[in-house]
């Protein structure tokens, strides 16, 4: 038996999302299986984490105009109990705006599935343990 999580993908481009999911697929291991909801704006990253249980949010660094980094910040400050979030970025060096931006992990691309699978994994285990994301401790009543 798996755990099955939802993950928010966002990107303004269909293919980035589609590499992304690609990278993670439906079973990051053995004992978890994944579900994808798409997102190509903020506002459509709102409406979902609004209307369903998101268990982890994988933005995209470069999208336009809203950059993961700044929805990733943004859904933090927003959301009293923010999913974790992972960003994937172009270059190693913006893992200091990602520690800004309160992001969990980061994932450089181009994106190797082994490495990608491994940190959604961990990711999503320690959300199933109970694990804090960045940017909440404080609002938890």
């Amino acid at each position: 038996m798996s755990d099955e999580y939802t993950v928010l993908l966002y990107s303004d481009d269909p293919a980035v999302r589609d590499r992304i999911r690609l990278a993670i697929g439906e079973r990051p291991a053995a004992d978890l299986k994944v579900e994808f909801a798409d997102a190509a704006t903020w506002e459509d990253c709102r409406n979902l984490l609004d209307k369903y249980e998101i268990d982890l949010m994988v933005l995209d660094g470069e999208a336009a105009p809203a950059g993961g980094l700044g929805i990733a910040r943004q859904t933090k400050d927003e959301y009293a109990t923010p999913p974790p979030v992972c960003v994937v970025i172009a270059r190693a060096a913006d893992r200091w705006l990602a520690a800004y931006s309160q992001v969990d992990q980061t994932l450089v691309a181009p994106l190797d599935p082994v490495t990608t699978g491994q940190t959604v994994a961990a990711m999503l285990r320690a959300r199933r343990d109970g694990a804090i994301p960045l940017g909440t401790l404080g609002k938890l009543a």
